[in-house]
């Protein structure tokens, strides 16, 4: 094929030029690079390996190094991720490693304020003060609550200290806020977390389903893939369940828009149909699966008439939809917030697993399913037991895998704590609320913006008897409410291991030096390890390792014969080629691209991660009733009914709410706000509205208007959108720093962040929270006076009325070079 070059604003077209390829065929390269303005490739001194830390794609790219700093990034072409495609985040938010307000000094609380210190001052008011309370209340007295963006060997070491060392049940990650129901429902299916299918199997899919997805903006370089494919010969059909008119869903066969809070009526449906009219794999079910009569009998009376009422989707849509994913040859569907973020989550999420199974969609190229991830390195924590879970997928209810956990430790068993589940993020903060958990250690996340109920979680963070350890890059809002915190490395300053959303493992080297006297996690934890005298059983030190390979070779000793085994990687393997899937072992010595090839591996009694949950009611199955449903370990179909929302609209507030995400930010914009391309494109909240519901309000594009649910406020400027009447949307991203409505929660003036108006309520099987269920209502404040809603023109976000706003565009700060195997010379169909 012709080699072609481009250059391409990825603002404006945040997913560059297509290279068509039809089905089957291999995804064409396409080289994407950014090099801050002046530089040339020619003097750049050394590219440096990484992966992409803004979001689960996993995106393999280099780090352009020049006189000891980033310059900028460009994609690996032989990486089988992205084969050299980097999204908008990946290509500009590098640039918030050198922003100036970097930590470089711990801060200790003196007086009221934060004031600078050095290492051993910080530590020692840390160990003095977990000393303290291990000694007057025992491990139960101290939490550690971290993140998706570490690296595999920092939760690791996390995990050993907490569980171990400590002896305390408070370990979870934030991506219990995100993708703690993606686990939970791969466990209810196969007994194991880890993504049977793989990015690959866009290639292959005839039939790609979309559930609360919005996989163009959270996963862009995926979105591409489908992109290409879209335009290539025997494109897929793509069936979208979305609220809002995300790309996704303008390029979707079939669009479902349901009321938020129905996804389990919606998907109940769906298997109603599959299931009467015979459009199931008898054989796979007999061979593979228990539990189908209940599945079949549950949704027998679930017809598309019924799910309309409920959902207010045309039947008729409802039937089309069913007919796609019923008779597609080689299905794929993923799933993402819009299911894992809403009312019955796990249930609703179960439901995809099951469509599968009854369909025998399963173990082949382009029949799999992804339980997406949102965050870079979500993966790693569930894997290595800071999530909530024991190391290696092992079972907390089962009294042989603690056994064999102690043995790689060293220690005994009763020095593990599994006397009941590991205790959730959402629990963990109850508990600081209530005075039992003392001293709450936060690693790389920003709670006072993510968590739900804002005004809550600061009176939580600011009391006097907590003692609050922030470990950051940044002097979050979070950071501002702590007494110690601790200055930390990041992307590019630090060496460690990746493993993104379809179990793929790359290595990111150290490119530069962090700030000042800033430090890796790994190093911080292994320090306070080294300050607590953790001791295994015969006396010797609890962590035996000393930097980030030392940690991996410890790591892969704790994951042997684990369905997540790592025994066959090394980081010399891993350096300098395509990032490889787990598991990787003597008998996959090149990885694994898809699970369950040839049956249910990991379900059995013996050797499952769990004995399941109760879907209604969050009630853990003990291993006796485990054993008696599924003895033989098949994959286990497990229904469930709509329940309605816990909190719906009424005459107060007669509208719902959701939040989410845009292409240009992620999280709390802790590095995309520090971006200038990034932040230009999305620099403000907006809040959006249907075109009916602006108009029976009298609002119109750019109004100030102001969100109110029973918890609090928010203000921002009105986007009119396609979005499904009843909705509103409003981007999480945003905290309540410098903003036009106000400057910050005094109780009195509204602010811009989304939290502070979601409820605190969790799915009681995965405990993730609901962020998608408030009732709202919406009122003006002042007129558009000439302003327009800051969001984005090229997203989900687009304004009904084109023309009413002016296009989202980077201009030349924002240029890529695009090279590799020939694409079309036209921009990228952002519409």
């Amino acid at each position: 094929m012709e080699a072609a070059e481009a250059s391409v604003d990825r603002i404006a077209h945040p997913w560059g030029s297509r290279t068509p390829h039809g089905a089957d065929e291999p995804w064409p390269v396409r080289v994407d690079t950014y090099l801050e303005p002046g530089v040339e490739a020619s003097r750049v001194q050394r590219w440096v390996q990484a992966s992409s830390i803004l979001h689960s794609d996993g995106d393999a790219m280099d780090i352009a190094v020049v006189d000891g700093r980033m310059v900028g990034v460009r994609g690996r072409a032989d990486d089988r991720v992205n084969r050299g495609r980097l999204g908008p985040k990946d290509l500009f938010g590098w640039q918030a490693n050198a922003s100036p307000d970097r930590l470089t000094l711990p801060l200790v609380r003196e007086g009221g304020r934060l004031v600078e210190c050095d290492w051993d001052t910080a530590m020692g008011r840390i160990v003095a003060r977990s000393r303290e309370l291990l000694e007057e209340r025992g491990p139960g007295a101290l939490g550690f609550y971290t993140s998706g963006q570490l690296y595999l060997e920092e939760y690791y070491t996390l995990a050993v200290l907490a569980r171990a060392g400590i002896g305390t049940n408070h370990l979870d990650g934030n991506t219990r806020l995100c993708t703690s129901t993606a686990a939970e429902a791969l466990k209810e299916s196969f007994g194991c977390d880890g993504q049977p299918g793989c990015y690959d199997d866009i290639d292959h899919a005839d039939v790609i389903g979309l559930f609360g997805h919005n996989i163009a903006e959270t996963q862009p370089v995926q979105w591409m893939r489908v992109l290409d494919r879209l335009e290539g010969a025997d494109p897929p059909r793509l069936v979208c369940v979305d609220p809002r008119p995300t790309p996704a869903a303008r390029r979707a066969a079939v669009h479902l828009a349901p009321r938020i809070g129905t996804n389990v009526a919606l998907l109940n449906a769906l298997l109603h149909e599959i299931i009467r009219a015979d459009r199931v794999d008898h054989d796979y079910i007999a061979a593979h699966t228990v539990g189908f009569e209940e599945l079949a009998s549950r949704v027998e009376e679930c017809t598309p008439r019924w799910a309309a009422g409920i959902c207010d989707v045309p039947a008729a849509r409802i039937g089309e939809a069913a007919e796609l994913l019923g008779t597609a040859d080689r299905l794929l569907s993923t799933v993402l917030q819009g299911v894992y973020q809403s009312h019955q989550a796990t249930a609703a999420a179960v439901q995809v697993n099951n469509l599968h199974l009854i369909r025998g969609m399963l173990g082949r190229p382009g029949a799999g399913v992804l339980q997406m991830n949102g965050q870079p390195t979500a993966q790693n924590t569930r894997e290595c037991g800071a999530n909530g879970d024991l190391p290696g997928f092992r079972n907390w209810q089962n009294d042989a895998h603690v056994a064999d956990l102690a043995r790689v430790w060293n220690v005994e068993p009763s020095a593990i704590p599994h006397y009941a589940p590991p205790t959730h993020a959402m629990q963990m903060f109850r508990y600081a609320e209530q005075g039992s958990i003392h001293m709450l250690w936060i690693s790389g996340t920003n709670p006072a913006v993510s968590l739900p109920e804002l005004s809550r979680v600061r009176s939580i963070l600011a009391q006097e008897r907590l003692f609050t350890v922030v470990q950051d890059l940044f002097l979050t809002e979070t950071a501002q409410l702590a007494d110690v915190v601790l200055p930390a490395a990041t992307w590019g300053e630090k060496t460690g291991t990746f493993t993104n959303a379809d179990r793929t493992v790359h290595l990111s080297d150290k490119a530069v030096e962090p700030p000042g006297e800033a430090r890796p996690d790994l190093d911080i934890f292994l320090d306070y390890a080294a300050r607590m005298d953790f001791r295994d059983k015969d006396g010797g030190p609890l962590i035996t390792w000393h930097d980030p390979e030392s940690a991996f070779e410890a790591w892969k000793r704790c994951s042997a014969g684990r369905p997540c085994d790592y025994t066959g990687l090394t980081y010399d393997k891993l350096r300098g080629r395509s990032g490889i899937q787990w598991p990787c072992d003597e008998q996959a010595p090149d990885g694994t691209q898809r699970l369950y090839t040839d049956g249910i591996s990991w379900a059995h009694p013996d050797v499952c991660e769990s004995y399941g949950k109760d879907l209604l009611t969050g009630a853990t199955a003990e291993a006796v009733e485990y054993r008696s449903l599924n003895p033989d370990g098949k994959a286990v179909i497990k229904a469930a009914g709509y329940l309605p929302p816990h909190e719906a609209p009424d005459e107060d507030h007669p509208f719902q709410l959701t939040t989410g995400r845009t292409v240009y930010h992620f999280h709390t914009r802790t590095k995309t706000a520090r971006a200038p391309q990034l932040n230009a494109a999305a620099p403000e909240v907006w809040v959006e509205a249907s075109v009916s519901d602006a108009a029976a309000l009298g609002l119109g594009e750019g109004d100030l208007v102001e969100v109110t649910t029973p918890r609090g406020a928010l203000r921002g400027r009105l986007r009119v959108t396609d979005i499904r009447t009843g909705l509103l949307f409003v981007p999480f991203h945003y905290g309540y720093w410098d903003t036009e409505a106000g400057h910050g929660p005094d109780g009195r003036t509204p602010g811009r962040a989304a939290n502070e108006t979601t409820v605190t309520d969790w799915d009681p099987a995965s405990k993730q929270p609901l962020f998608k269920t408030a009732a709202a209502a919406l009122r003006l404040v002042e007129r558009a006076d000439g302003h327009h809603a800051p969001a984005p023109t090229t997203t989900a976000s687009a304004a009904s009325r084109a023309d009413a706003v002016p296009p989202t565009t980077g201009g030349t700060p924002a240029l890529v070079t695009q090279s590799g195997d020939a694409f079309p010379d036209r921009e990228e169909d952002a519409r």
